[in-house]
C-alpha cells in the first residue's frame, strides 16, 4: 500500500484540531462535571481525554525509538492543565516527527515492544492512522458523555475539518 506524508499530516492536523476542541470544552465543565463517572473503561470526560492524550505520546515514543515504560500516572496526568498545556507541545512534536518523515520512511517497518513487552513490526503510516482512528473513537465517547450531561459538543467530524481547510484556502 502506498500513502503519503501530506496525508498522513493531513491526519494528524485533524486529530490535533478534534482533540483542541473537545479539550476547550471541557474546560467550561464543572470539577463534578469533568469527573463524573459514566461507568466505562475511562470512567469519566477527564479520563478520556486524558486514555486519548497517554495513547498519543506512547506511540509517539515508539516512533521516536523511546522504550514505553507506563502509559500514565493518575497521579500526575489526570488532570486539565497536562491538556491544556502538555498535549499542545506532544502534538507539536507530532508534527516535527512527521516533518522528518518520507513516503518511503512511513513505511519502512518500525520494531517496538507494547504496553505487555510483547514485539511488534508495524510501519509508521499504519500508527499514525491508528492513532488518529483511535483518538476518533474516544472523542466520540466524550462528545456523548458531554450531551448526557446536558450541553452540545463542538462539531469534530472529518469531513468538518475538510469543510474548514477548503474554507480557508
Amino acid at each position: 500500500m502506498s500513502i503519503s506524508q501530506p496525508v498522513l499530516r493531513t491526519h494528524i492536523d485533524y486529530t490535533i484540531w478534534a482533540s483542541r476542541r473537545l479539550v476547550e470544552s471541557a474546560a467550561l465543565l464543572t470539577p463534578e462535571e469533568l469527573n463524573r463517572d459514566f461507568r466505562h473503561a475511562d470512567r469519566s470526560v477527564l479520563g478520556t481525554l486524558v486514555h486519548i492524550f497517554a495513547a498519543d505520546r506512547t506511540w509517539l515514543g515508539r516512533l521516536e525509538g523511546q522504550p514505553t515504560s507506563k502509559f500514565l500516572d493518575p497521579e500526575t496526568d489526570l488532570r486539565m492543565d497536562v491538556l491544556e498545556n502538555e498535549w499542545p507541545a506532544l502534538h507539536r512534536r507530532w508534527l516535527k516527527w512527521l516533518d522528518t518523515q518520507t513516503d518511503a520512511t512511513l513505511l519502512e517497518p518500525l520494531g517496538y515492544r507494547d504496553l505487555k513487552g510483547n514485539e511488534h513490526q508495524t510501519p509508521p503510516w499504519q500508527i499514525v492512522l491508528h492513532v488518529v482512528n483511535h483518538a476518533t473513537h474516544h472523542r466520540g465517547q466524550v462528545s456523548a458523555m458531554l450531551r448526557a450531561m446536558g450541553h452540545s459538543p463542538p462539531p469534530v467530524d472529518l469531513i468538518v475539518f475538510y469543510r474548514g481547510l477548503a474554507q480557508s484556502a
